[in-house]
């Protein structure tokens, strides 16, 4: 514990007692440059939650942290950008002293507002103080076409001249948003959506610290740091972000979408609300499958394609197997399990998520299947490859067939291939081992069956929504 950063709730205290305390008030951008030091020097993880990033875009942003810089994070949709934003508050202090009822948080030490500075020149020392959470620190608005100067910046207030100020009184001021993070974080979501000319009042925020509102003499010099996001513009044609406030940015950072696997999966267990279990397995094939989406020609990849379609397919494959245990009794102690068969209900409701080609036209729900076919094949081979599997294909070779679905439970997927040689070691690929549940072992085996299909070797065929499996 430090005497500029508190690690627990400090008691409001007067002006003097925070001197007597040892003090030492300093910049927002001086906060976030110190703490990152610390971490980095730890070897922490300054960022955490935020995946595969770590040898692209995070260099990059740290650079603009410890420079002081305000940032633009460009990039398409679904990139993290907000994440990145929102992370940034970890950074500051946890608790930060104020002037007790101020409505921009001024120093105590010194105050930028009349009433503030006024309440110092009369009460000295007396003057009451509290203490701020690094979390209230933070002010996020999604930039709109209908966003005004008033909201950001400010504007007189009708009930304070009313109630008898004059219109010159400086205390008329009704404070916009980026006043109200003084001492703080602004974050600005999709910036290229500010009309221009609102975009100019942001001006004297980057370059010159203060605020003007409309005729007022009045400077305000404020000590906020500055986040924005935006897509590229050639995508959007909702609008720009104008030159002259690019300018005053003192970093751009382009973020991209994941290209690792792993970290696909690391990111869906991370942020995904799962219901039921979701073998990795099964995540690897979203991930694959969302990275084929990334990098085919019959989607527009000036759209992109956001990591919250992976999310939603994961969320969607456990409800789909949610959706099996309560219809079916197909649960145990361990809970429902997803298998293969949940993969296909979640396409219809992804559809919306996908911008495609203008060509594809009607084939948009035949290319999602294509893919993902693609992507289980894939995983199939990553995870399976060198295993001993004609302990499947000779079960099959003497004329049984398995009848699954994602209303099937998963006792009846079992009962119907029996005893297979080499499925222990199956489960120990797939990570379930030796105490496998009745769910994670028809897991196991589904899977199996889709990739020994895809690779040609048992035949397949879709029989009133259910999936049966044979002899090639």
């Amino acid at each position: 514990m430090t005497a500029s950063s508190p690690t627990s709730h400090p008691a409001a205290t007067t002006l003097g007692e925070l001197r007597a305390s040892g003090h030492v008030s300093r910049g927002v951008a001086d906060e976030l440059r110190e703490n990152l030091l610390l971490r980095l020097r730890a070897g922490e993880d300054a960022f955490p939650g935020i995946v595969g990033f770590e040898d692209t875009v995070l260099p990059e942003l740290e650079s603009a942290l410890l420079a002081g810089h305000d940032i633009v994070l460009l990039g398409e949709r679904g990139q993290g950008k907000t994440r990145i934003m929102r992370t940034l508050v970890t950074l500051l202090d946890e608790w930060t002293p104020e002037v007790a009822g101020c409505e921009i948080h001024d120093d105590p030490y010194a105050p930028v507002c009349v009433r503030c500075q006024g309440l110092l020149a009369a009460q000295g020392d007396d003057l009451a103080v509290a203490w701020r959470h690094r979390d209230d620190r933070y002010t996020e608005k999604l930039a709109t076409p209908d966003t005004s100067v008033g909201d950001l910046i400010g504007d007189v207030d009708p009930v304070k001249v009313a109630q008898g100020r004059t219109l010159g009184d400086p205390e008329t001021v009704h404070y916009g948003l980026v006043p109200r993070a003084n001492r703080g974080l602004f974050g600005l979501n999709e910036l290229p959506d500010l009309a221009e000319r609102i975009q100019v009042a942001l001006f004297n925020v980057l370059e010159e610290r203060d605020i003007q509102v409309r005729g007022y003499s009045l400077r305000l010099p404020l000590d906020v740091f500055l986040v924005a996001t935006a897509n590229p513009e050639d995508y959007t044609n909702r609008g720009r972000i104008i030159t002259p406030l690019k300018d005053r940015f003192g970093a751009e950072i382009r973020t991209h979408y994941l290209s690792e696997v792993s970290d696909e999966v690391t990111l869906l267990r991370q942020e995904a609300g799962l219901v039921a279990e979701v073998g990795d397995h099964l995540l690897e094939v979203l991930a694959r499958f969302v990275h084929l989406l990334r990098e085919s020609s019959s989607v527009d990849q000036r759209s992109g394609v956001s990591a919250r379609f992976a999310i939603a397919a994961a969320e969607g494959v456990a409800a789909s197997a949610l959706r099996r245990a309560a219809r079916t009794g197909d649960s145990n102690d361990a809970g429902a399990v997803a298998r293969v068969c949940d993969l296909g209900p979640v396409l219809p409701t992804l559809l919306g998520k996908i911008e495609f080609e203008m060509g594809e036209e009607g084939r948009e729900r035949a290319v999602l299947d294509h893919l993902l076919r693609l992507a289980v094949a894939a995983t199939f081979r990553e995870r399976l490859s060198g295993l001993d599997l004609s302990g499947f294909t000779s079960v099959f070779a003497e004329g049984a067939v398995v009848e699954t679905g994602d209303l099937v439970p998963a006792a009846d997927v079992l009962s119907q291939l029996g005893t297979v040689p080499g499925l222990a070691k199956v489960l120990d690929r797939l990570g379930y081992g030796d105490a496998a549940s009745r769910g994670q072992v028809a897991a196991a085996v589904e899977f199996v069956l889709e990739g020994l299909h895809l690779t040609r070797r048992i035949e397949k065929e879709t029989v009133d929504g259910r999936t049966v499996y044979g002899a090639a």
